[in-house]
């Protein structure tokens, strides 16, 4: 962080690590903590139900600019807080022998619903005030309740919104679906409603095995309907060499085609993958028929097969255990 106030504030870095992670009393395994990503992934952590995530943090500081410069009474806290909610929680950090400053964050489930976002401050007395911010980290870590894999960058922005009366009057229209996925952006967006009675509870719950299985399930299907339109908004956002070779668009519509295009396209090279697909769109040879391609790698990329045998099994279980 660098400030821009009228007092002097820390020119060196301040760095931040979630060293490890519990869920209740059970350790998180590693794979879920990424220090390249700086991004813990929270969601399927084979526990059905969770009420508290500890995070043993380690924050290294600019020890010899702290000790040769202005200020007094130097603390370190770790900051968690989280937008959709409002949820905010300051801990204070102890100093170690070895210039660290280290201690135990604290993530109430009840209290968080998507990602939050964890930082360190640095707090000292300036010229005679107490509680002046002089530094802090300027990469935060991404503490993320709806992710898998601990990456940073999401390849979706979800958002709740009500679709019947809330601010986006051109939703109206759609009061009645569940979700709408939006392409056209700088990033791809889901948009949940939440005037759509029990979809929030089922994505945001955990709940019993059944509940579990329907939620992946309608999981799998939004994250398919997402797939297929980004893969469709991709190909129309083509660059072109100048002899009118398609390229590669930038940014996630290239890294949805360089995903999809091997199934779409099978046996061909990206490049010649790329032209088959745009040569059908513009002259709308065999599009239509192309289309079965699209759904399977939107499918397989969205995991809808394994969740729907694994509702199906969920189901047969309870139906067996009914009749007994």
């Amino acid at each position: 962080m660098r400030s821009t106030v009228s007092y002097r504030t820390l020119a060196g870095d301040v760095r931040l690590e979630v060293a490890s992670a519990k869920i209740d009393s059970h350790d998180l395994p590693y794979s879920r903590i990424s220090r390249e990503q700086q991004t813990v992934a929270l969601h399927e952590v084979e526990r059905a139900r969770w009420d508290e995530a500890r995070f043993e943090v380690r924050v290294t500081l600019p020890e010899r600019e702290i000790a040769e410069g202005p200020w007094e009474d130097v603390v370190c806290v770790a900051v968690l807080a989280e937008g959709a909610t409002n949820a905010r929680s300051v801990t204070r950090l102890a100093p170690t022998q070895q210039g660290a400053w280290t201690g135990r964050v604290h993530m109430a489930r009840a209290m968080h619903r998507n990602r939050a976002v964890l930082t360190a401050s640095v707090v000292a007395t300036v010229g005679g005030v107490p509680g002046r911010v002089i530094g802090g980290t300027e990469r935060p870590w991404y503490l993320d309740l709806a992710a898998r894999d601990p990456r940073r960058e999401r390849e979706l922005n979800i958002i709740e919104v009500d679709f019947r009366d809330g601010p986006e009057q051109w939703l109206r229209p759609f009061k009645e679906a569940p979700w709408l996925v939006d392409a056209t952006g700088d990033m791809p967006t889901v948009r949940l409603n939440t005037a759509f009675e029990g979809v929030i509870d089922l994505l945001n719950g955990s709940g019993s095995p059944v509940e579990k299985a329907m939620r992946d399930v309608v999981a799998a299907q939004i994250a398919e309907e997402a797939w297929t339109a980004m893969f469709h908004s991709a190909v129309t956002d083509l660059d072109f060499d100048e002899d009118g070779t398609p390229r590669l668009p930038s940014g996630w519509r290239g890294a949805v085609l360089r995903s999809m295009l091997p199934e779409v396209v099978p046996a061909a090279s990206l490049e010649s993958a790329l032209h088959e697909v745009h040569k059908r769109r513009n002259d709308g040879q065999s599009w239509s028929e192309m289309q079965a391609s699209i759904q399977y790698a939107a499918a397989r990329r969205s995991k809808v097969a394994k969740g729907l045998r694994d509702a199906v099994r969920v189901l047969d279980r309870v139906d067996e255990g009914a009749r007994r």
